[in-house]
């Protein structure tokens, strides 16, 4: 199963994202059931993109990621193409939906 690199600050999160020409970033929160639920799964359904790199960050830990990135509940689910945000999930994600959006981005992005 591929893991989540975590970040601790808001300017670790903006090298991840430009370091990676696919970068998919998830924002959780400490004691959010939700977030805890779905991290596996989002896990296993990134197994089918490996070229997507993974990183989490704590937005109750790193209160700026707020602002940064717009996050106003948790989880959010954010997918970058060469640092431009292409994919945004928020709170309730269906994954099957999530998974035929980062299809379509995947296969453009990796010809």
């Amino acid at each position: 199963m591929r893991e989540f690199e975590p970040l601790t600050s808001v300017e670790a999160a903006d090298e991840f994202i430009q370091r990676h020409k696919l970068s998919f970033l998830y924002i959780y929160g400490t004691d959010c059931s939700v977030c805890h639920a779905l991290q596996p799964q989002v896990r296993r359904l990134m197994m089918s993109y490996p070229e997507i790199q993974l990183a989490e960050i704590d937005a109750w830990e790193v209160q700026e990621v707020a602002g940064r990135f717009s996050v106003f509940t948790v989880p959010v689910l954010l997918l970058f193409v060469d640092g431009k945000e292409y994919i945004r999930e928020a709170r309730i994600v269906h994954l099957d939906l999530l998974d035929e959006k980062i299809r379509k981005i995947y296969e453009l992005a990796t010809e």
